[in-house]
């Protein structure tokens, strides 16, 4: 693991992710091309996430049977097709349909975290996941502010032009920088989306886990769809204000390295726990203090702070679980997640329109109450040796 390789795949990481959410803050603006309401125009981030979810599903456990830098560069071409469609699309019905297409293939983060996790050392494993987590967890919340100020320039369907080239430029970088990975599955398509059945069913931690983080990931997603609205209608940003306003999630990708040594110390089970109280308790304090800016950007990166956490902590466990189908459980994990994404965006659009911020927030503070619920259930039960969370190994200094 070179420290130009982890770099590299952080930035890959981030650039591909952040297709998921450019739309979040341009929803009044797409709204207007299209001549839809506010809460039709809530459903493109539904339906990036459903996309994004069936891709997680259908697509990324070819990690655990497909060449990966090959898999990797395939998809990555397939994106900027989907990014060009989107900037092209001449109705809202194409556009909607782009979307999903935007999401299927966008899952190429998600085959090079459990990439990353391969080739790390089995003692900084942690660590080095969170420095590529970290990339990606800039791109996710960096990805609103771009897009804001790339739309207050040229429009909202720049930024889809914009990233088709990126999709481009990373799959030259990395069919030359990554090595070559074929995985050891070898059973076939059917086999392999059998076995991911079957790591649900056998896995409890992992079972736990997902579902926990699909709560935070719920709360995150309600948080920053609702946001845009909010500050817009209640306090006159411009979209440019709103871009400067995403910054502060940036906050948040500290927590990658930090959650990772926290985990690699054996301590990632009983800290999620704060993460998740902390996450619950940061909503109700955006719901409470909504009228002033500062509370909400206090409250929008401890939240993104605790979502993050929360996932790094969870990555670490599950792919100590089964070292030669991390691609696999990554897709549960993941699968899970987004999916939690995807119904947490479709119940914002239907609280908000009804209930305004105050109806996004109670959501955002319900589900990781839930999820708490989760992690104490697991805490009670005994685990097996096959479920002990890893301890970490010391090594000496270099």
């Amino acid at each position: 693991m070179r420290r130009s390789l982890i770099f590299v795949l952080a930035v890959a990481c981030g650039l591909t992710v952040a297709n998921l959410y450019y739309s979040q803050p341009l929803l009044d603006l797409i709204a207007g091309t299209f001549g839809v309401s506010q809460g039709a125009a809530t459903i493109v981030v539904t339906l990036t996430q459903a996309g994004y979810a069936a891709g997680l599903l259908l697509l990324l456990p070819l990690g655990d049977l497909v060449e990966n830098r090959k898999l990797t560069t395939r998809l990555l071409l397939g994106t900027a097709s989907a990014l060009l469609l989107a900037a092209l699309a001449p109705t809202y019905t194409v556009f909607l349909v782009v979307a999903v297409l935007i999401g299927v293939t966008s899952v190429v983060a998600q085959i090079l975290v459990p990439l990353a996790a391969h080739l790390a050392p089995p003692a900084q494993r942690g660590a080095l996941v969170g420095q590529v987590m970290s990339g990606l967890i800039l791109g996710i919340l960096l990805a609103r502010t771009v897009s804001s100020l790339v739309a207050e320039l040229w429009g909202w369907r720049a930024i889809y032009f914009v990233s088709a080239a990126l999709m481009v430029g990373l799959a030259v970088v990395l069919r030359r920088m990554l090595p070559e990975r074929s995985p050891s599955h070898a059973a076939g398509y059917g086999s392999l989306l059998r076995s991911v059945a079957t790591l649900a069913r056998e896995e409890p931690a992992l079972r736990r886990r997902a579902l926990t983080q699909a709560t935070m990931f719920g709360a995150f997603t309600a948080f920053w769809t609702a946001i845009g609205y909010e500050l817009i209608d209640e306090h006159g940003f411009s979209q440019a204000q709103v871009g400067v306003f995403a910054l502060i999630g940036a906050g948040g990708a500290l927590a990658a390295p930090v959650a990772g040594k926290i985990a690699d110390r054996g301590h990632g089970r009983l800290a999620s726990g704060g993460a998740l109280t902390l996450a619950s308790l940061m909503a109700v304090t955006a719901a409470v203090g909504h009228r002033s800016v500062v509370v909400l950007a206090i409250a929008g990166v401890l939240l993104d702070f605790a979502v993050q956490s929360h996932q790094v902590m969870s990555q670490h466990e599950i792919y100590a679980l089964r070292g030669d189908a991390r691609a696999r459980i990554n897709t549960v994990f993941m699968t899970t997640v987004f999916a939690g994404g995807a119904v947490a965006s479709a119940l914002t659009g239907a609280l908000h329109h009804r209930f305004g911020w105050t109806g996004a927030c109670l959501l955002a503070a319900v589900l990781p109450a839930l999820g708490l619920a989760v992690w104490a259930a697991g805490l009670r039960r005994r685990p097996t040796p096959d479920e002990a969370e890893p301890q970490p190994t010391l090594a000496r200094p270099s």
